[in-house]
């Protein structure tokens, strides 16, 4: 594999730098857009009880904030429900988008990395090519080891970079996704607290 690497010439250098920050971006992605730290189970059932019991002061308010990115936005929600439905909605939504633009963190630069790959591939095949045709005006095409090492860098450059920029893709698709569906089920975890927390004072009043 080194033997390869070594072939393709020094364009395989931001090839494999590029596959390395791809592979570190999709690890840390993993990790961090785990469903249990972004949407846990049953919390808008935890703050009902609270509600019900009430128990929703500032310190439960805070380690709520703290707990999960849904626990950050409905925690917005929260520290503002005395000034009622609209209000709590607004407080919702910007404390949403900021968690979401959160939830993208490292995606923006897999995606360049995915765009980047393969232009770094070929890149090292036009200065495969260029070697190719050096090699063509100093010995001539009678002698096709000359010609051998240039083919080799074109080649194996290119598949290097489509190798990096593919799966790059893949996981940047993938995590696009992921993000949007969290904010959607966020957006109806939130709306669901809205409307037990308002039927619940109307129930008071």
């Amino acid at each position: 594999m080194f033997e390869i690497i070594k072939s393709g010439g020094w364009m395989m250098l931001p090839i494999m730098l590029c596959s390395v920050l791809a592979l570190a971006i999709i690890a840390e992605r993993f990790w961090s857009l785990r469903k249990i730290k972004i949407l846990p189970n049953d919390l808008v059932a935890q703050i009902w009880r609270y509600a019900r019991e009430n128990k929703l002061d500032e310190p439960t308010i805070r380690r709520l904030k703290t707990s999960s990115a849904l626990g950050f936005v409905l925690a917005a929600g929260l520290a503002n429900r005395q000034h009622g439905r609209e209000v709590m909605k607004e407080c919702i939504e910007e404390s949403g988008r900021q968690v979401a633009h959160e939830l993208e963190h490292f995606l923006n630069t897999l995606g360049t990395v995915a765009a980047v790959s393969p232009l770094l591939g070929l890149l090292g095949t036009v200065f495969g090519m260029i070697d190719i045709f050096s090699a063509l005006m100093q010995h001539g095409a009678s002698d096709p080891t000359v010609l051998a090492g240039g083919i080799s860098v074109a080649l194996i450059t290119t598949a290097a970079g489509l190798a990096v920029a593919i799966p790059s893709l893949v996981f940047h698709r993938y995590f696009e996704r992921r993000v949007d569906d969290y904010v959607v089920k966020m957006e109806a975890e939130a709306l669901k607290l809205i409307e037990i927390l308002e039927g619940n004072r109307e129930a008071d009043l």
